[in-house]
């Protein structure tokens, strides 16, 4: 018989649950739960890995595996999909936010390389829409018959993983989302064309960091100073 763990608990056990347990205590997650705490909703993440297309296709999952659930690190409560739901309505999402964050910034911290060779993080930031039902999401409206939101990520270039994302509505141009993050000196960051906000670049000027942005075809400027000579258009 194999003893062996599974892969999923496996994965489960590079989380910090200490510091998870104090986030929950910090948004009071786990008020008035009997059963179904903050740390079980862990089923989402199973969801996501095994490619689960809504939540009763994850029930479903489950309860063909309900004597697996205990050794995937789930509870031995069988969960119902109501549960499930609840649990996603009322939970503040904080908990789960500030805890990706947490595990982002400590990939960044053990993945980090010099590929560049130049002193000071590299940052690659981007947006992606991902599309959503205008039934079920009425306030994700993209176009006359195109629900979606719009996710904006800020990629560590040496660590090759993700330092900082944040969620907006189609709706806002792209280059609102630039006074969301939180710029660090002497670090370089990377935008597309449609970041080109003179404001924003200019914030990351006063924290003494660096840009490269794509310009525009209508861009006038004058060369003040050169200090390596560059291809066109940079």
């Amino acid at each position: 018989m194999n003893q062996d763990k599974y892969v999923f608990s496996q994965l489960t056990t590079f989380l910090n649950r200490t510091q998870f347990n104090n986030f929950v205590r910090k948004y009071d997650g786990n008020r008035y739960v009997k059963q179904f705490n903050c740390w079980n909703k862990l089923a989402m993440m199973f969801g996501q890995l095994s490619n689960r297309e809504s939540l009763r296709d994850l029930i479903v999952a489950f309860e063909a595996h309900r004597a697996k659930q205990y050794h995937l690190g789930l509870g031995r409560n069988p969960i119902a999909k109501a549960t499930l739901a609840y649990a996603n309505q009322n939970r503040d999402y904080r908990i789960f936010e500030d805890f990706a964050f947490y595990i982002m910034k400590e990939a960044c911290e053990k993945w980090a390389t010099n590929i560049l060779e130049i002193p000071g993080n590299k940052y690659a930031f981007d947006s992606t829409i991902i599309p959503l039902c205008l039934a079920t999401f009425p306030w994700a409206k993209f176009r006359s018959k195109k629900g979606g939101m719009k996710v904006h990520v800020l990629y560590d270039i040496e660590a090759q993983v993700p330092a900082f994302y944040t969620i907006v509505t189609t709706s806002k141009h792209d280059s609102t989302a630039m006074c969301s993050i939180h710029y660090e000196p002497n670090a370089y960051y990377i935008f597309d064309r449609a970041y080109d906000s003179f404001k924003g670049l200019y914030k990351i000027h006063l924290t003494d960091s660096f840009f490269v942005v794509r310009a525009k075809t209508n861009l006038k400027y004058t060369t003040v100073k050169w200090k390596q000579r560059l291809p066109k258009n940079i």
